[in-house]
């Protein structure tokens, strides 16, 4: 029922804003400029897509060699200290992240590529990174432990080494449970606000660079729902509708994902 509610709510109110807006005119253009009834939401579409891109890049090879240290390499006095941990790290709120990333990783970035500002997108990206490895680690590493052992055993017997059995064995076997840890960090990713909003300098330009401010689509809907009213309110129901499909096209991934190891 909720859903149901939340897909109405979405769809009643920012379908009749793209349509008088123009779809075409609303998804491509350039310019937000609401005082101006100027509505293109491209560049939050690119900066919201090239924020996760970066943080798959960063945190999914991280998420995936932690999983498998995790389950294959732990020793068993740091694997309940170490598991704790990253699971805490699910627990803490988004604007923690936010403050963590405006007192360490924006002067960090200002001071190593010499910028007038650290608020940028390669900031945004490393954040996200870190917030998604609890989603990835909490799918691929029980993917890891469910592989059976005589798959492992088996290369072993064959004359491979602890480290070839673990990569050319265990971790094809799990390619699906990989592929879902991926595709939920990239929900993670493209779904949050309150961090981003914090560090990527929210600027409402086509993104220019990695070193350059970004401004996402939830960053968009957060920054100007408490004052905006009318077509300015209903464009930024549509970006949500646009931010929903995003959202169901990710779910709808991950149930092909699931279906399929199934049938394997």
């Amino acid at each position: 029922l909720a859903v149901a509610l939340i897909c109405i709510f979405l769809f009643a109110n920012g379908i009749p804003a793209m349509r008088e807006i123009g779809f075409i005119k609303f998804l491509t253009g350039e310019i937000w400029r609401p005082n101006s009834e100027q509505f293109g939401i491209l560049p939050m579409i690119v900066g919201s897509l090239y924020v996760t891109a970066g943080a798959i890049i960063f945190g999914v090879p991280i998420g995936i060699l932690t999983s498998v240290f995790m389950a294959m390499y732990c020793p068993k006095q740091i694997y309940k200290p170490l598991k704790a941990a990253t699971e805490l790290l699910a627990g803490i709120p988004s604007v923690i992240y936010g403050f963590f990333g405006l007192v360490v990783l924006v002067p960090l970035v200002q001071d190593v590529f010499h910028l007038a500002s650290g608020k940028t997108m390669l900031t945004s990206s490393l954040m996200l990174a870190i917030m998604i490895l609890p989603t990835v680690v909490g799918v691929i590493e029980p993917a890891l432990k469910s592989v059976p052992r005589s798959y492992y055993e088996g290369a072993l017997a064959l004359g491979a080494s602890h480290s070839k059995s673990v990569f050319f064995t265990v971790v094809p076997a799990a390619k699906s449970g990989i592929m879902a840890g991926t595709v939920l960090g990239i929900g993670r990713a493209i779904g949050e606000t309150m961090a981003v909003i914090m560090i990527a300098g929210n600027q409402t330009a086509m993104p220019s660079g990695l070193l350059a401010g970004v401004r996402t689509m939830t960053s968009n809907i957060v920054l100007e729902m408490g004052y905006a009213s009318g077509l300015h309110r209903e464009s930024l129901i549509a970006t949500g509708v646009v931010l929903f499909v995003f959202i169901l096209i990710i779910n709808l991934c991950l149930s092909l994902l699931n279906r399929r190891a199934a049938h394997e």
